[in-house]
């Protein structure tokens, strides 16, 4: 028998629950949970109803990351000021004082509640239950459990705070990545701009570029007709940030009759985000798709407070909104902020890019501000039975904010949906609206003077002014589907998804390296097994390297220059791979290709749209300029390289100090086509990884059910003197993943399993 160890921390904690105690059942609980703990920290919880779910998903959650998550609803409330000082910032890089004036605006007392009242019952206690576990456990909380102990910030929570939470996580996709843009935005001559400052909107910029990689990922669903075993397979690879508002936890949760889900969820969320049942399994890769609008607006020469409208000027709206901020002296004081919106959503001032001028100004429509669906949606799918009920539940609701699906299930079909929130604008609309220099920029910025620029409503959708699911790209297959961050146009270059609004998806584009390192394996007619899958990420292949670094060395070899001897060297001596062993020619690499990258007609072979799996490749060396270029970048890497000292292995420049040493991680930079994408910046002497892989999962459908297989790479706590702070991390350095127990049997087997069975 395994080992079981009762946690019996709690006064009370068992009674009602223990067998020896069922003399008390007659008074059942108002809220139980049963608590599993198997390997690495995994908590596996069971209720009889979604209180008592939820009861048990905040209890658990709590115990790793109680810091964490009262640190973020700080921010979602819009209070980091009052606890922090206005000096510091948030964990997305946004000042505290700026961050308090956006989310204050957003999570307004009106708009919070507008959100929870049309909450299904469901959800309402799933919500209402796991602000009771946070709460449960921080009674008990101790230093040795939670670091932030005694600190004013760490207090009981309720429903409305997680509420916050998942409003702050729908626009990240949206008005989320203009916080500062929106803080700034003042009429000419007033000075909001300085709550961001220049480095502020530097940061900003800089955020809104990472937003798809940081917050990417791969995915791949393989079908019965290519599978080895002629059963589904899946596998999940998002990548995501490895602290904050992001970081994903794992968790298996059932009600028994009801619902039987494992996976990941999000801080916060009483869901599963990413995971799979009895019967599928389904993952998300943030999309392409536009979740906003911009519109310019003409002002009022007179007055630049009103703007035009169909002819008529119609004054902005102010809105007042107060922070308290601490001082030096520890004492309080409340600042005043005016915000500014139109009937298109707020105003914002980006400098140098939207301006508010005397003449024009700049406001955002976000449609995720209206997405009051998104924790029913997850819940929902979180039951779907196979892919066809899965694409009718997402189709029938629209709560995706902004991610693709894809899924596998029992029967061996897979799926591809291009389902999340999207503004409905005819292509008209687009033609006669768009603003050609923002649309450029990649901003989808229209004319905001003409009511017919607005969105168009659609009955079919579940929202006004979105796009019905009959117009948003889907895809049922039983070879195999995919997707790496590129639009669904190849994902199966079988079938590909043409014709659809640019505002969902563009086709004719060129694919990101990691779609094409993809592809080159899944094409063919070979069959597809786990081991294939699994070394798509542990590869850790840099296939950028197999389009350049050929014409490379042969550029060294040609050149024969003094001081390109040691990057030439070094390149001709790496194996292209992204793991701890490799030595310093990934670094010269990856310096050179960032220089590459921005060459204008440097590519041998440049984008054939009919083509688009094997192009661009190749660098035009038969091209002087190009020639020169291209020593020039590599001249230019290889003397940074050797600055910083470049004689390092991979896995001893870029680590992770969750623990001590520090642990060596493998991958890389995912435009370079490094399927296993991670994102790491300078810090002293070394690269710490900051996102990138986060949960992992393969799943295998069987005739025995499903068979998983995957781990969380940062690990399970944020808290540094829990057991499960840093083991899922040194499983991940070893690229070693582990077995999900999902039955019965395999979570009663577990020989470190431990259990608490929690009732109040």
């Amino acid at each position: 028998m395994p080992k079981r160890i009762l946690l019996a921390g709690l006064a009370g904690a068992l009674l009602g629950l223990l067998p020896q105690a069922q003399a008390d059942s007659a008074r059942p609980a108002a809220l139980a949970a049963d608590i599993r703990w198997t390997a690495y920290g995994v908590p596996h919880i069971r209720a009889t109803d979604e209180r008592g779910l939820g009861f048990g998903i905040g209890y658990a959650y709590a115990r790793d990351n109680a810091c964490l998550l009262a640190d973020e609803i700080v921010t979602a409330r819009g209070e980091r000021s009052r606890y922090f000082g206005a000096e510091g910032e948030s964990s997305a890089q946004v000042g505290n004082l700026a961050s308090d004036v956006f989310f204050t605006w957003l999570n307004r007392p009106e708009s919070v509640e507008a959100f929870r009242k049309v909450q299904s019952t469901e959800v309402t206690q799933l919500l209402e239950g796991y602000a009771a576990g946070f709460n449960r456990f921080l009674r008990e909380a101790s230093a040795d459990t939670t670091s932030c102990l005694g600190q004013p910030w760490l207090k009981p929570i309720d429903s409305a705070d997680l509420v916050r939470l998942t409003r702050r996580l729908l626009v990240e996709g949206g008005v989320g990545q203009f916080a500062q843009a929106v803080v700034a935005a003042a009429p000419p001559g007033a000075a909001n701009a300085a709550l961001t400052g220049a480095e502020g909107f530097r940061l900003a910029e800089q955020r809104r570029e990472r937003f798809r990689l940081e917050r990417g990922s791969n995915a791949v669903a393989v079908g019965a007709e290519r599978s080895a075993s002629g059963h589904a397979l899946l596998l999940a690879n998002p990548h995501f940030p490895w602290q904050g508002a992001m970081r994903f936890y794992q968790l298996h949760l059932s009600i028994p009759g009801k619902l039987d889900v494992m996976g990941a969820a999000l801080p916060g969320l009483p869901v599963v985000n990413i995971g799979f049942n009895r019967h599928l399994a389904w993952t998300h890769t943030v999309d392409t798709s536009s979740h906003f609008t911009l519109y310019r607006l003409e002002l009022d020469p007179q007055n630049p407070l009103h703007y035009r409208l169909d002819g008529r000027w119609q004054p902005l709206e102010k809105r007042v909104v107060k922070v308290q901020v601490r001082g030096a002296d520890g004492q309080l004081q409340t600042v005043e902020h005016t915000l500014y919106e139109s009937v298109y959503g707020p105003l914002l001032v980006w400098p140098g890019k939207l301006d508010w001028s005397a003449g024009e100004a700049y406001a955002l429509r976000d449609a995720n501000l209206d997405n009051t669906r998104v924790l029913q949606q997850w819940y929902s799918i979180n039951q779907a039975r196979d892919v066809a009920d899965l694409r009718h539940r997402v189709e029938s609701l629209q709560g995706i904010p902004w991610v693709n699906t894809l899924a596998a299930d029992e029967h061996g079909d897979v799926l591809y949906l291009n389902q999340s929130v999207v503004p409905n604008l005819t292509p008209g609309q687009l033609q006669a609206c768009a603003i050609p220099a923002l649309v450029a920029e990649g901003l989808p910025a229209l004319q905001g003077n003409l009511g017919r620029c607005g969105w168009s409503r659609d009955p079919a959708a579940a929202q006004p002014g979105i796009q019905p699911a009959t117009q948003l790209p889907a895809l049922v297959r039983r070879d195999f589907v995919q997707n790496s961050n590129d639009s669904a146009w190849m994902t199966n270059p079988a079938a590909p998804l043409e014709g659809f609004s640019p505002l969902a998806s563009r086709q004719d584009q060129p694919l990101g390296l990691r779609a094409r390192f993809a592809l080159q394996a899944l094409q063919g007619k070979g069959r597809i097994d786990e081991p294939l899958l699994q070394r798509l990420v542990t590869g850790n292949h840099v296939y950028a390297a197999d389009l350049v670094l050929p014409d490379l060395l042969e550029l060294c070899r040609r050149l024969q220059d003094a001081a390109l001897s040691p990057a030439c060297g070094s390149l001709a001596k790496w194996d292209r791979s992204a793991n701890l062993d490799a030595g310093p020619g990934l670094v010269y690499f990856q310096r050179f290709m960032a220089r590459f990258d921005a060459l204008e007609g440097a590519w041998k072979v440049p984008f054939d749209p009919a083509r688009p799996l094997q192009t661009p490749s190749g660098i035009a060396l038969d091209k002087p300029e190009v020639a020169k270029q291209v020593r020039e970048a590599l001249l230019a890497a290889s003397e940074e390289v050797n600055k910083q000292g470049a004689g390092k292995r991979w896995g001893e420049l870029q680590v992770s100090s969750a623990a001590q040493p520090p642990i060596p991680i493998p991958g890389g930079d995912g435009h370079l086509g490094i399927y296993n994408a991670m994102q790491s910046v300078p810090h002293g002497d070394h690269l710490e990884v900051v996102s990138g892989s986060s949960y992992i999962q393969l799943v295998s459908f069987t005739a025995e059910g499903p068979q998983a297989k995957g781990l969380l790479a940062f690990s399970q706590a944020s808290e540094p003197r829990s057991p499960h702070h840093a083991d899922q991390t040194r499983l991940f350095s070893r690229q070693a993943w582990s077995p999900l127990p999902f039955t019965e049997a395999q979570i009663d087997a577990d020989p470190g399993l431990q259990v608490l069975r929690l009732a109040q």
